[in-house]
Parts: C-alpha cells; sequence; structure tokens
C-alpha cells in the first residue's frame, strides 16, 4: 500500500485511490503505476513519457515508422511483412507494451509495440 496516494496527473484531483498496482482516479478515469523513488522509467521530469524505437530513436505524435520483422496478425492468412512502412502514428498508453496506434493499408487500424518498428 501507498502512504501518500500522490493526484492525478491528468486532471489534479485529490481523490484518487489504489486498485491492485494501480493507482486510479475517480474522476477522470485515469489510470498510472505510481512512480516508486520519484523517478519513473522511461519518462522524463515533466511527466511525458518517452518512447523508443528498435533501435533507440524518440518516437514521437505523427512520425513515419517501419516494420522491422515480421508479424502475424489474428484472423489474417498473411501478416504484416518486414518493410512496412506506416504513416502517422499515434503514441498511446497501451495494453501489454503496444504504445503505437497506426492504421496500416490493407490491414487498417492497429495496435503496435515500438519495439518492432524503427523511425523512417
Amino acid at each position: 500500500m501507498i502512504e501518500n496516494i500522490p493526484p492525478c496527473p491528468k486532471c489534479s484531483c485529490e481523490y484518487t485511490y489504489e486498485m491492485n498496482a494501480l493507482v486510479v482516479c475517480p474522476e477522470c478515469g485515469h489510470e498510472w503505476v505510481p512512480a516508486e523513488g520519484g523517478a519513473q522509467d522511461g519518462a522524463s521530469g515533466s511527466g511525458e513519457r518517452i518512447v523508443k524505437d528498435a533501435v533507440g530513436n524518440v518516437l514521437s505524435d505523427g512520425d513515419s515508422v517501419t516494420v522491422v520483422k515480421a508479424l502475424k496478425v489474428k484472423g489474417s492468412p498473411s501478416g504484416i511483412k518486414a518493410g512496412t512502412k506506416v504513416r502517422s502514428i499515434r503514441l498511446i498508453d497501451g495494453v501489454d507494451g503496444h504504445d503505437i496506434d497506426c492504421r496500416i493499408e490493407g490491414f487498417g487500424a492497429m495496435q503496435l509495440k515500438s519495439s518492432v518498428v524503427k523511425k523512417a
């Protein structure tokens, strides 16, 4: 249990509560993992998350990336081939490390892990 539960980083609500390993804001619904020791891995001092690609380049919204390894896609007989270019990515706080939201031609909207792309 956390002794002093921090306020919500999105709306500054002070009525946050713990739910398992997450801290939850009842006003805006934001959920996050509290920073241990004052600094969270992958976050800068301003609270902004830094997302890096497979080779260490920092990614930002609107960047174009290239898939570096072939990916299987559920429900599709063929997957995404290595070298496929993806334009206009959007960085998100996804599930299971999927931190890129994008649209891939021929597949539609999908989420990717930053570890399988490189900045184009």
